[in-house]
């Protein structure tokens, strides 16, 4: 299958990363230069949005969300699928824009590049395994059956490396704080991350925290500051920020 990706932004190419040893990809942009480069990099064939023919082709949509009203007017023809990574832009903002047979709302995050992307998947059922087979190639995917559900999971699924970058650099500023070197915060931070996802995937976290934390201990301490800050309050509250954004 061909995928053609219209975007040359960091999801675009993200996806691309992740996409490429599976699938043919052909990219779509205003910017020549920018399909320069992502011609060089993917050996792929590149083309102008001006005048673009989407018919019969498979397209992965991932421009800005404000810019799909500026592309819906240079692009022509029916494309065979559309898959939109467009935050907050539903199933029916698509199909008035472009003409397709089928719709799909996809949120993937930058991990793609490295096939470790949470994919949120939702639209028209009949393209359900299509879609999960396809985003599968960057990492996990999850099907959803409404709308409310992929932009409430936006927060975790999209924004969520973003949030975590936030936890990541606080952690080396707080050793670095308490005199080590910076470049040993970083590492043994980056260290934390990588060890916590098979940690996480096995069980629940009330019981990974509960199995490290002794009674009077470093972790009992570092957690109660945690709760005097508000950070769990503040998180969940983050979360629902985030879907109202995708409510506007």
């Amino acid at each position: 299958m061909t995928l053609t990706i219209i975007g040359a932004g960091a999801m675009a190419v993200a996806m691309a990363h992740g996409l490429k040893d599976k699938y043919e990809l052909e990219f779509v942009a205003r910017d020549i230069s920018k399909l320069e480069e992502l011609k060089e990099e993917f050996s792929a064939n590149i083309y102008a949005l001006k005048d673009f023919d989407i018919s019969d082709k498979n397209i992965l949509l991932a421009v800005k969300p404000y810019a799909l009203s500026s592309v819906s007017v240079e692009v022509k023809g029916e494309a065979k699928s559309i898959y939109s990574v467009l935050a907050g832009t539903t199933l029916e903002a698509l199909r008035e824009s472009l003409s397709a047979k089928n719709y799909i709302r996809v949120m993937p995050n930058v991990s793609a590049k490295f096939q470790s992307s949470t994919s949120v998947i939702t639209g028209d059922k009949s393209k359900k395994d299509e879609s999960l087979e396809i985003f599968s190639a960057i990492g996990d995917t999850f099907w959803v059956d409404s709308q409310k559900e992929i932009d409430i999971a936006t927060a975790v699924a999209g924004s969520g490396p973003a949030l975590l970058t936030l936890v990541a650099e606080a952690m080396m500023d707080g050793l670095v704080k308490e005199g080590m070197k910076r470049v040993d915060a970083i590492a043994i931070t980056n260290s934390l991350f990588k060890g916590f996802a098979p940690l996480i995937s096995s069980a629940h976290p009330a019981i990974i925290k509960d199995s490290v934390m002794s009674p009077a201990g470093t972790t009992a301490a570092a957690y109660g500051a945690l709760e005097e800050g508000a950070v769990r309050g503040s998180f969940i509250k983050a979360i629902g920020e985030a879907f109202k954004i995708t409510q506007r």
